[in-house]
Order: C-alpha cells, then sequence, then structure tokens
C-alpha cells in the first residue's frame, strides 16, 4: 500500500473514533452514500455492496449516532497545508436550503429561499444549512467542508456563520480570507465580525447603498457619521476611485477592476470598507456577462483571490466523458472511482453480527399516526420609533 493510501486509511480510522454511538453503520451508510450514483429512496441505501448491514440499520445509525462535530472540525483542519506570506488560508461560507415540501411530520421546518415558486414567490419548505468550507486551489471545484450545522427556526444564517466561523478561526494560528454571498453583505453582518481574526470579501447586492467617510468637523453641532451616498445602480453617484486597472484574462477577456476607499454601510460607520467593482469589457457580451460584480473588502491590508483520496484514485470516465489527468479530477469524477479505493484500503467499521429474523410489529398492537408540526415564519423585530411629545 502506497503512501496516499495509507494515509487516507489513517484518516478515515480517526474518523470513525470520533462517530459516536452506531458509528458502524454509520460508517457503512458514508461509504454506501461515497459510492452510489443515483439513489430514489434513503432504504435504497442498504443495497449497496458496502452497506453490509439490513435495511433497518439506515434509520438505527441516523437515529443513534452523535458525532463529536468539534473534534472532526479540529481533525479536519489538521489537513490544511502550513500557509505561507504568499499564500493564504482561503474559507467559504454559504446558506443552502434542504427542501422537505412533503414532510409535515418533520420538526422545525422553515421557509426557505429556493428554486421553486410558491405563490409568486421563490421560496421552498424545509430546512436550511450553514456551510463554512476551506477552498484548497485557487482552480476547481474542490470545497472541504469544516462545519455544516443546521440553521434553526430561532437562528439566521447570519448568526450561523459568525458562529462557525469563530469555531474555526480559535483553531488557526494564521489569519484567514474569508468569501462570502450578497446575502453576507449587509451591516449586521459587518458588525457582528468585529473581534473575529479573518479578514471578509463579500459581494454586494447591485442596488445596494454605502456611504463615504464624513468631512472633517467643523466645530458647530454633532460630528457627521456619515458623508457622500453612493448608489451601486446609479454611476452618477460613484465618485472619483482611488486606483483603476484593466487587464486581459485569457478566460474573461477584457476585465476593469476598479476601487474605492473607506466606504461604509449606514449602521456600520464605525467599520470602514475597500469597495470593488469588476466588470467585463468587449462587444458581444451577453447581458448576464456584462452585468457588474461589486465587492466588499474588511479586513487588516489593503485589497490591491474527497481531496484526500484524489492523489489515490485512477480515473474511470463513463463512455461519454473524457478522460481527466490526475491533477485535475473534480469532485465527481474522485467518487466514481471511490469503489475501487475501498477495496484497497478497507473500512475500519466492525462487521455486523446476525441477530435472527426480526418479530415484526406486533399483531393487535395500536398504530399511532406521526404528529404534523405548522411551518415555522421568522420575522424580524424592529424598533417601534418613540412619538414625540407635543410642546
Amino acid at each position: 500500500m502506497n503512501q496516499s493510501a495509507l494515509k487516507l486509511q489513517n484518516f478515515r480510522k480517526e474518523v470513525y473514533q470520533l462517530l459516536g454511538p452506531a458509528k458502524d453503520s454509520t460508517f457503512d451508510l458514508m461509504d454506501a452514500v461515497l459510492v452510489t450514483r443515483t439513489v430514489y429512496s434513503f432504504a435504497e441505501l442498504s443495497l449497496s455492496p458496502v452497506f453490509r448491514r439490513k435495511w433497518p440499520s439506515l434509520y438505527e445509525a441516523i437515529d443513534d449516532c452523535r458525532p463529536k462535530a468539534h473534534k472532526l472540525m479540529k481533525r479536519y483542519l489538521q489537513e490544511i497545508p502550513t500557509p505561507t506570506s504568499q499564500r493564504r488560508i482561503i474559507l467559504a461560507g454559504d446558506h443552502t436550503p434542504w427542501p422537505r415540501t412533503e414532510a409535515p411530520t418533520l420538526k422545525d421546518r422553515t421557509y426557505e429561499h429556493g428554486a421553486k415558486v410558491i405563490s409568486g414567490k421563490p421560496i421552498t419548505l424545509g430546512h436550511g444549512y450553514s456551510t463554512l468550507a476551506w477552498i484548497p486551489e485557487d482552480k476547481g471545484s474542490w470545497a472541504l467542508p469544516l462545519r455544516h450545522d443546521l440553521i434553526t427556526s430561532h437562528q439566521t444564517p447570519i448568526i450561523k456563520a459568525i458562529w462557525q466561523l469563530r469555531q474555526v478561526c480559535r483553531q488557526l494560528k494564521q489569519r484567514p480570507i474569508t468569501l462570502w454571498d450578497s446575502e453576507y453583505g449587509c451591516a449586521k453582518f459587518v458588525k457582528m465580525t468585529k473581534g473575529i481574526n479573518a479578514d471578509f470579501l463579500m459581494r454586494l447586492s447591485p442596488n445596494r447603498c454605502i456611504y463615504a467617510e464624513p468631512p472633517k468637523y467643523q466645530g458647530k453641532g454633532r460630528p457627521r457619521k456619515h458623508g457622500q451616498k453612493i448608489k451601486l445602480s446609479d454611476p452618477t453617484t460613484w465618485g472619483i476611485p482611488v486606483e483603476s486597472i484593466e487587464i486581459n484574462d485569457p478566460t474573461w477577456g477584457r476585465v476593469e477592476i476598479t476601487r474605492w476607499s473607506k466606504f461604509h454601510f449606514y449602521q456600520s460607520a464605525s467599520q470602514p470598507m475597500e469597495i470593488v467593482l469588476i466588470q467585463r469589457k468587449g462587444k458581444g457580451l451577453s447581458k448576464k456577462a456584462a452585468k457588474p460584480m461589486w465587492l466588499a473588502w474588511l479586513g487588516e491590508e489593503i485589497l490591491s483571490l474527497k481531496w484526500l483520496a484524489r492523489e489515490i484514485i485512477e480515473d474511470e470516465p463513463l463512455p461519454w466523458q473524457k478522460p481527466q489527468p490526475r491533477e485535475k479530477l473534480t469532485p465527481g469524477r474522485v467518487a466514481q472511482g471511490f469503489s475501487g479505493v475501498l477495496a484497497v484500503i478497507e473500512t475500519p467499521a466492525k462487521k455486523p453480527k446476525p441477530r435472527g429474523k426480526s418479530p415484526g410489529w406486533e399483531q393487535g398492537k395500536k398504530r399511532n399516526k406521526r404528529p404534523h408540526y405548522p411551518t415555522v415564519k421568522k420575522t424580524v423585530t424592529r424598533q417601534k420609533k418613540a412619538k414625540k411629545k407635543a410642546a
């Protein structure tokens, strides 16, 4: 067995020990998910050749398993190579909905943003999950999750993401760069980042408003908190940028990058940001390709951007797929060849013990229907403005 296979084998053994109760059936279930391309029901995973137990063990694994999430996170962080001044750690956070529209017996379902349109709005019913992942490469589709947690009905994606980031940053020795979608490009998120040892690059909604630093205090009245107002959708309000460059990228063509300095959101005036506009130039671009991208940088420095197994995976392309070199294998292609790896490194989970035939449901025993739970609608509590007393 070569060094890469031995490394993967040891990693699997360590993860197996951190799964808690029912770790044998849970580990078999994890392997079944890895090697199964398509599944139409949860029970079908028990038919996988790597799941050595009967189908009831699938549900027991989900019910009984209590993985040690914090210890697993610390184990995953050990796989991040030592950063250098030229190459920093890149983390990315996102909020993903898991639709469960036909599950009224599921607790704590909430309204989530999704592609499906319900009552004229792009929403769905189900659970929301927050993920914080390490991005190991400049190119490619690899993202290795460090935290993946349920967003309960009394939490918001921003609150959960900040909690996850604090957990991870406490274990890192170097200040990472973190990447966030436009859902997090707001004053509430910026205010909650205070005290976290990380730099932030956030995408901004194109209809967002930001404010320049206030003019110098003239000695009369209360000092101003905000300066010129900028509407990202209105070029006449943008003002003079700090710098602007144009590059020819082999993939994106001619790209113009413009930067403004010391701008802030209305409700986070004490935390200035760098604002960056990225626009593709040239003829023949579609409306989507020509759409500008707005970014906000918040950090100490001024802004001037299945992995273990890939070393031993042999590409197994389907008849209609082109072969890929090992250094360019995507997560999907690695999953296609993972069954061959399992045959080499085996599994740390113990073999199942046969216990005879189950007696089944007791005759005459009453069956109770599962209770149905209402869908939780999250609301934002806004402070009411105090009424001015008449003089």
